[in-house]
C-alpha cells in the first residue's frame, strides 16, 4: 500500500494511526491534511480528523498480489482504500477463514477495542485501556467456559470467548387439499414455512461495543408436485386436474389457496310448463287520455274465450344434463317436476291441452308449480245493489252497472266491475275491482284468498318454530333415565305436550287460536282445503283432548306439513289481483297486487297495496302502504290532518309534493316534514336512516 487516508479523534492519532497501518515512519511518508477535527457541543457537530499519508518511493504491486485483496467486492479502488483506513477490511487479505481474517485485522486495530466478526469477538489489549463488551438479549456471552451473567462485562485477548444464539422460530409447510360438497372443486391450501435465521451484528472496533441480535425471516415452501399428486390419488380425484395451478402452489411464497381440480356443473333442465293460448293478463280498467283524464268509453276487459276453445298448452318438464364430479362420476342434475293443472269450472283437459268446456272468461292464477284454471261465467247486474235486490254472492266475474248503496255487500270469485259508486258499501273478491264512480265509506278487498293464504302461513311458521323446538324438549326428555316409556303409552304425548304448552310453550296456544279464527271466518275463500285440515289437525294435537293417541312421529310429521304449507305461502301468485278506482274518501282499500287511484284521490282513507301504491290526486290525511313502493302526486293537509306514507324498508316512496307535518315510514323508520317540500324520493340509508334526496 502507497498510500493511506486515515481518521481519528484529532491530527496526530489520525497520522499515528495512519503510520501504523503502512508500518513506516513519519519521515517516509508526505502528509496532506483533509480535514480538521472538531470537538462540537455536547457532541453536536463533532468532525473526525482526516489526513492522506503516501510514502516517498512509490512500488508497484505485483498484479497476483493485488487479485489476494479482493478487490473485486468494492466499486472502485478509492472504495477499496476508504473501507481499508476504516478498518473494515484487513491489510493481508488472504481471507483462508473468516476468524483468521477477523485475528488478523485486530493486530492492526488499534490499543483498547474489540469488535464482531461473524458471531465471532476480537479483542485487541491496550496496556492503559481494557474493552467493555453489553450483552444484548436473547444473546449468551461464554466467556473463559463460564456464562457471563452480567450486562456487561471487561474483555482481554486473553479471554476465550464465545458467543451462543439461541435457534429461531420455525414452521413447517402447510397444506390441506379439501373437495367441495358437490364434488366439483378441489381446493388446495398452502401456508408456507418459514425459518427466523438469527446473528449479532457485526459491528466495532470501539473500546465499547454491543451485542444486538439480528433476526431475518426466511421463507420456504416445501411442498412438491408429487406430494399433491400422491393427495389426489388418496381422495380418487382423477377428472379436471388443473396442473399449471399445482405448479404455482409449489412455488409460492405466500399463503394461497388454488384451485387444483375442476369438474363439470350439471346443466339445469326445465319444470313443466303452460303456454296460454288466450290473453288472459289483467288490466286496469280505467284508461287515461294523453292529457290524464279518465276516458271512461274505453274501458277494457279481459276477452272470453269460446267453449272448445284451447286455452293452454301442457308442457312436461324438459331433464338437466348429469354433470362430472372431480372423482369421475356422474352428478345428477336437479329433478324437474310436471306442472300440476287444477282444472276449476268449465275446464276439461284433452291430450295435454287445456279446453274451455263453457264460454266466459278464462281465470289463471299460478303459484309455483300449481295452476288453477277456470272459466268464470259472468253476472251483469242492470240496476243498482240495494235493499230491493239483496247483496251479490256470485263465483265469477260481477258487473253492476249502476251503484251498490249503503250497506250492501258484493262478493265475486271472479272481477267486481261497478260503473258507478259504492256508499258504505263491501266489495270482495279473489281476482280484481273496478270501480269508475266515487268510492265512499266503503270497504274494497280483493285478492281475498291469497291475502288469507299469506296471513295463514306466515302464522304457521310462527307456530312451527315453536313445535320444533317443542320437538326437541320431548326427545331430551325420553332419553333422560328418569322418562319411563309405559308413562304416554295409552294416553300418548297430549298430557306432556300441555304440560309444555302451560309451562314453556305460553304463546303457542294464542297463535293456534288465531289461526282457528281465520280459517272459520275465511272459509270460503280458500281455495285448497288443506288449510282447513291443518286447522283440524292443530285443534286435535294442542286445543282438545282427543281420544288419538299423540306419538312423537305424529308430532313431527305435523310440523314438516307446517312447514311445507308455510314455504308454498310465500310463492308469489301469478297474476295477482288489483284495485283500480277513481277517488275515495273515509274508506279501506286492501289488495294483495296493485292499489291505482286515478281520479281527484283520496281522504281519510286506509289503503293496503300487496303491488305498487299509485295515488295520481291528492292523498289528505289516513294510512297508505305499498309493498312494492309508493308514487303519489301530492301528500298532506293543510288543517293538522295526519297523513302516513309507509313501505318496507327495501322500497322508495316518490312524492311530486308534500305538505308540512307528512310521516314518511320506511321499514320501522319515521321521517315527519318540517315543511313544505318537492320532488321527494325517500329511502333507507346503510345507518338505517330515511335519506331524502
Amino acid at each position: 500500500m502507497q498510500n493511506i487516508i486515515s481518521k481519528g479523534k484529532d491530527i496526530e492519532e489520525a497520522i499515528h494511526l495512519g503510520l501504523e497501518l503502512l508500518a513506516v515512519t513519519k519521515e517516509d511518508v508526505d502528509i496532506e491534511i483533509l480535514q480538521q477535527g472538531k470537538n462540537g457541543f455536547i457532541g453536536i457537530g463533532k468532525k473526525e480528523a482526516i489526513v492522506k499519508l503516501t510514502k516517498h518511493h512509490m512500488q508497484m504491486i505485483q498484479p497476483e498480489k493485488f487479485n489476494e485483496h479482493k478487490t473485486d467486492d468494492y466499486d472502485s479502488l478509492e472504495e477499496l482504500i476508504e473501507n481499508f483506513s476504516k478498518g473494515s477490511l484487513p491489510i493481508s487479505s488472504m481471507n483462508p477463514s473468516s476468524e483468521e481474517n477477523g485475528e488478523r485485522h485486530i493486530e492492526k486495530e488499534r490499543e483498547g477495542t474489540a469488535r464482531v466478526i461473524d458471531n465471532k469477538i476480537y479483542v485487541r489489549d491496550s496496556p492503559n485501556h481494557y474493552s467493555m463488551v453489553t450483552i444484548g438479549k436473547g444473546i449468551k456471552l461464554i466467556k473463559n467456559s463460564s456464562i457471563v451473567n452480567e450486562h456487561s462485562t471487561v474483555v482481554s485477548e486473553k479471554d476465550q470467548l464465545e458467543i451462543q444464539i439461541e435457534d429461531g422460530d420455525r414452521q413447517e409447510t402447510k397444506w390441506e387439499v379439501t373437495i367441495d360438497n358437490n364434488g366439483l372443486n378441489v381446493i388446495l391450501q398452502v401456508t408456507p414455512g418459514f425459518e427466523m435465521k438469527r446473528k449479532v451484528r457485526d459491528t466495532g472496533p470501539d473500546d465499547h461495543i454491543e451485542l444486538i441480535l439480528e433476526e431475518t425471516k426466511v421463507v420456504n415452501n416445501s411442498l412438491t408436485y408429487e406430494d399433491v399428486l400422491n393427495k389426489l390419488e388418496v381422495l380418487r380425484v382423477t377428472y379436471g386436474i388443473n396442473h399449471s395451478e399445482i405448479t404455482k402452489a409449489v412455488f409460492t411464497m405466500e399463503s394461497k389457496a388454488f384451485e387444483i381440480a375442476t369438474g363439470k356443473a350439471p346443466k339445469p333442465g326445465n319444470d313443466g310448463w303452460i303456454e296460454m293460448k288466450v290473453d288472459t293478463n289483467p288490466r286496469n280498467g280505467l284508461v287515461e287520455d294523453d292529457l290524464g283524464n279518465i276516458d271512461f268509453k274505453e274501458t277494457k276487459m279481459i276477452p272470453t274465450a269460446d267453449k272448445g276453445r284451447v286455452i293452454a298448452q301442457i308442457h312436461p318438464p324438459i331433464p338437466g344434463i348429469p354433470g362430472i364430479s372431480v372423482k369421475n362420476e356422474p352428478i345428477p342434475p336437479k329433478q324437474t317436476n310436471p306442472i300440476k293443472v287444477r282444472a276449476g269450472r268449465g275446464i276439461v283437459e284433452v291430450d295435454d291441452k287445456i279446453v274451455a268446456a263453457e264460454s266466459g272468461r278464462p281465470s289463471v292464477e299460478k303459484r309455483g308449480l300449481l295452476v288453477k284454471v277456470a272459466i268464470e261465467p259472468k253476472l251483469v247486474h242492470r240496476n243498482n245493489v240495494n235493499l230491493a235486490t239483496g247483496n251479490i254472492r256470485f263465483s265469477g266475474d260481477v258487473e253492476v252497472l249502476g251503484e251498490v248503496e249503503e250497506n250492501m255487500t258484493v262478493e265475486a270469485g271472479g272481477d267486481i266491475f261497478v260503473h258507478k259508486s259504492t256508499s258504505t258499501a263491501k266489495l270482495i273478491t279473489s281476482s280484481s275491482i273496478l270501480v269508475k264512480g266515487h268510492v265512499i265509506g266503503s270497504e274494497l278487498s280483493a285478492g281475498k284468498n291469497n291475502m288469507l293464504t299469506v296471513e295463514l302461513g306466515h302464522l304457521l311458521g310462527r307456530m312451527n318454530v315453536e313445535i320444533e323446538k317443542m320437538i326437541s324438549v320431548i326427545q331430551q326428555l325420553t332419553q333422560s333415565s328418569a322418562f319411563k316409556s309405559n308413562d304416554f303409552s295409552v294416553s300418548g304425548l297430549q298430557p306432556l305436550i300441555k304440560i309444555l304448552l302451560e309451562k314453556k310453550f305460553k304463546k303457542f296456544t294464542s297463535l293456534a287460536k288465531n289461526y282457528q279464527e281465520i280459517v272459520e271466518k275465511g272459509k270460503k275463500y280458500l281455495d285448497d282445503e288443506k288449510w282447513v285440515q291443518m286447522g283440524v289437525s292443530i285443534k286435535q294435537t294442542f286445543l282438545s283432548l282427543s281420544k288419538d293417541v299423540v306419538t312423537l312421529k305424529a308430532l313431527i310429521t305435523l310440523s314438516e306439513e307446517m312447514g311445507k304449507l308455510s314455504e308454498f305461502s310465500k310463492t308469489p301468485v301469478e297474476p295477482n289481483a288489483y284495485i283500480t278506482i277513481s277517488d275515495a274518501t273515509n274508506s279501506q282499500l286492501y289488495s294483495n297486487g296493485d292499489i291505482t287511484i286515478i281520479g281527484k284521490g283520496c281522504i281519510n282513507t286506509k289503503v293496503h297495496a300487496g303491488g305498487h301504491l299509485n295515488v295520481k290526486g291528492v292523498v289528505r290525511g289516513g294510512e297508505l302502504y305499498g309493498r312494492l313502493g309508493a308514487i303519489i302526486d301530492e301528500v298532506g293537509s293543510s288543517t293538522g290532518t295526519k297523513t302516513i306514507i309507509s313501505v318496507p324498508h327495501d322500497q322508495t316512496i316518490h312524492i311530486r309534493k308534500a305538505l308540512e307535518d307528512t310521516v314518511l315510514k320506511i321499514g320501522n323508520v319515521s321521517h315527519v316534514l318540517i315543511q313544505e317540500t318537492y320532488d321527494i324520493r325517500a329511502h333507507l340509508n346503510r345507518n338505517n336512516q330515511i335519506e331524502i334526496r
